[in-house]
């Protein structure tokens, strides 16, 4: 059952849906051969803390995903993709 969101939790929430649907999108661009495992190890980077309830954690991990991204993304430019 879902349960009612305070205002800063729902920010939370949709922080973190939105990179991860911007960490799927960059998947895109990876080479065919390694998009479906690129695409579940970030599933279960994201399940893993699923259960996560502490907002500062949460925080943490928002940032230290957008640097993970931001790396990958840069990566995949280097090679051309």
């Amino acid at each position: 059952m879902l349960q009612s969101l305070d205002f800063r939790s729902f920010i939370l929430r949709a922080r973190v849906l939105k990179l991860y649907r911007q960490a799927l999108k960059i998947t895109k661009r990876a080479p065919c051969d390694s998009k479906a495992e690129l695409r579940n190890i970030i599933r279960q980077e994201f399940e893993s803390q699923r259960n996560c309830s502490d907002k500062q954690r949460i925080r943490f991990l928002i940032s230290d995903g957008l640097e993970r991204l931001k790396r990958l993304d840069e990566m995949l430019d280097m090679q051309g993709h």
